[in-house]
This record gives structure tokens, C-alpha cells and sequence, in this order.
């Protein structure tokens, strides 16, 4: 019997975004590269705060700081593939906010991969944890959270 999980469904997610792979997102061995799972990852959550209003270049207060990352393959994908992000809410903290994020085939119904980000959030000129805004709280509750 395998310890390794098995991949989440898409109904484990809550919000989507599409991801177009690219020629140079492929590695000497075919496959996009692990790098580029990170990349979708903050695209993914910066467009989901972005089209939130909870993300601003330049302007937002507080900010979002990565904290942690992690990544679970379970398939490879290669250019010229579409993909899609999906994202849902593992924790809410007073001062961070944890994602589940899946990567799926265009239309897939298991993730190929699965990852986590955290952001902390701090003020934007001492970086300084600050408790998450209110407004914020409820767009992750209620765009991110079981439905």
C-alpha cells in the first residue's frame, strides 16, 4: 500500500484561471519544468487577488509576502498544453492566508500537480505581520472557501 496521495479532483477547487504553456516553459527533457509550477502559482493567486480588488501594483496595503511554497507532481505537462490553475482555501490565519493549488489539462478532472502557497501579510513599509483586512477575509471565505 502506497503513503503517496492520490490527486485531487477538480471539485476540490473553487476558483480557476487558464495558463498558457509556452516553448521555453519546456525543459531538456520535454516537460515543463518544475520552476514554472511556481510561476503559475503566484500568477494564479495575483490574478485571484487582482480581479478581487485585493491586489493593487504598487499600491496595495498590507502586502502579501510569500512565506512557503510546495509542490506535489503527479503528471508531467509539455508546451504546447493548456492548462488551467485552480485554487481553494486550505487556512486562514490571523495574519497569513494558505492556498491549495491544483494544475489540471485543460478540462481535466485530477490535478497533475498540487501545491501550497502562503502569504503573510504585512504592512507595506515596516514588513511587519498585520492581521489580514476584514474585506480581505471575506473574499477568501466566500470566493475560495467549500462551497
Amino acid at each position: 500500500m502506497s503513503d503517496r496521495p492520490e490527486p485531487s479532483p477538480r471539485s476540490a477547487f473553487h476558483w480557476f484561471c487558464p495558463v498558457t504553456t509556452r516553448w521555453n516553459d519546456n525543459d531538456v527533457y520535454g516537460h515543463v519544468n518544475n520552476v514554472i509550477y511556481y510561476l503559475w502559482f503566484d500568477t494564479a493567486v495575483n490574478r485571484f487577488l487582482g480581479e478581487n480588488g485585493l491586489f493593487e501594483m504598487g499600491g496595495s496595503e498590507p502586502i502579501g509576502i510569500v512565506a512557503e511554497t510546495g509542490c506535489r507532481y503527479f503528471e508531467s505537462v509539455s508546451f504546447p498544453e493548456n492548462i488551467e490553475v485552480g485554487l481553494a482555501l486550505a487556512r486562514l490565519g490571523r495574519s497569513s492566508v494558505e492556498y491549495r493549488i491544483g494544475i489540471f489539462r485543460e478540462g481535466g478532472k485530477r490535478v497533475v500537480a498540487e501545491g501550497r502557497f502562503v502569504h503573510v501579510y504585512v504592512d507595506r513599509e515596516s514588513r511587519r505581520p498585520v492581521a489580514i483586512p476584514h474585506r480581505f477575509r471575506q473574499v477568501f471565505e466566500q470566493e475560495l472557501a467549500e462551497r
